[in-house]
């Protein structure tokens, strides 16, 4: 499925709750990303029980039941769990993961509401969800006939919104903080090798993993956790600001000059950590032109220069990463053109 317009938590709530009500609505995106919380949600607002069947592990007969004989006529029983008395929310998760043979199971359970003589009960809504087959993950080609039953909405992650969840949902401060400073970590792409990948699934498992230590835990803990939860970079990055909390170094007091880049070499990882932070404040601060700079971002780029150039004197590399594109992220070229202009001036002032 490829959708050229995508939506994040806060709007799929609003398609739900205004679509979802008149017709059955597929979710797709990335793992992790949240969509089985954000049908539970939309439930929980309706007041509705949220029933969900896992299409990777379904047969036809989960579905349409099993036959019995009655008064002399084959009757289809449906399942317990599809036939109730009261509405409810069915919530059809990894549909796009069925057999064939599952989901013609669901053509007349998603367009028409009913299971054979079974309907559900007046108010009952249906929503399908998936991953995408970029995703490696277990998918299958929907057929057309189902897919063109439902409304189809592709949800992405919202770093604003997930630190917004976070703060009122105990998210543990070491991860509230470095996703603050690197919301672009939130999420990473699956990959295509079996190893851990960022999701705001997995920043939520590591935080719990981490209040289930207590506050007493170890660097060499955290890095089994980090390690075993996050992409690989991701985990890095990861250790090296819990290095900066630990040793108190703060990229702000560095950029007003209260407080030096770390020089050591047991500090590289830091060193390299808060040149990635200053990368990410200045992308994410700085405008397309110069003549839309505010006096804040004036200041920023004036501090910004300076500690550039002594980032320089400490290692090249490091300096040079920290004004390279990242995933398609770069520095505004006017930013990129003065600096290098400059960086001789600046070099001879502070060598002067």
């Amino acid at each position: 499925m490829n959708l050229t317009v995508t939506v994040n938590q806060k709007q799929l709530l609003d398609v739900l709750l205004n679509v979802g009500l008149i017709r059955p609505v597929f979710i797709w995106g990335a793992p992790g990303i949240g969509k089985s919380a954000i049908v539970q949600e939309f439930a929980s607002s309706l007041g509705l029980e949220c029933v969900s069947l896992l299409g990777s592990q379904l047969a036809p007969e989960d579905i349409i039941g099993v036959p019995q004989i009655q008064d002399g006529f084959s009757r289809f029983c449906p399942p317990r769990t599809i036939a109730r008395s009261e509405p409810y929310v069915l919530f059809l998760d990894e549909l796009n993961a069925c057999s064939t043979e599952v989901q013609k199971a669901f053509y007349s359970l998603i367009h028409e509401r009913r299971v054979g003589e079974y309907c559900l009960p007046e108010g009952s809504i249906v929503v399908g969800a998936g991953n995408r087959a970029q995703d490696n993950a277990i998918t299958r080609p929907m057929s057309s006939a189902l897919v063109n039953r439902m409304f189809h909405v592709e949800l992405t992650a919202s770093p604003r919104l997930w630190l917004e969840w976070a703060a009122q949902n105990g998210i543990h401060p070491y991860i509230y903080d470095y996703i603050s400073s690197r919301p672009d970590h939130l999420w990473a792409r699956p990959p295509k090798s079996e190893e851990p990948f960022s999701t705001p699934r997995s920043w939520h498992m590591l935080s719990d993993a981490i209040r289930s230590y207590g506050p007493d835990i170890g660097e060499e803990a955290l890095r089994v956790l980090a390690a075993g939860s996050l992409s690989p970079q991701h985990a890095t990055q990861f250790m090296a600001y819990i290095r900066q909390v630990r040793s108190q170094y703060a990229l702000d007091k560095i950029l007003s000059g209260e407080q030096p880049w770390p020089a050591g070499p047991e500090e590289r990882d830091v060193l390299y950590f808060l040149a990635q932070s200053l990368r990410a404040r200045l992308v994410k601060e700085l405008p397309p032109e110069r003549s839309r700079l505010s006096g804040d971002s004036r200041a920023l780029v004036l501090q910004a220069k300076d500690r550039l150039t002594e980032l320089a004197d400490l290692s090249l590399e490091i300096a040079r990463m920290a004004v390279t594109p990242e995933d398609g992220r770069e520095l505004p070229d006017w930013f990129v053109v003065e600096l290098f202009r400059d960086l001789p001036r600046l070099a001879d002032k502070r060598n002067g």
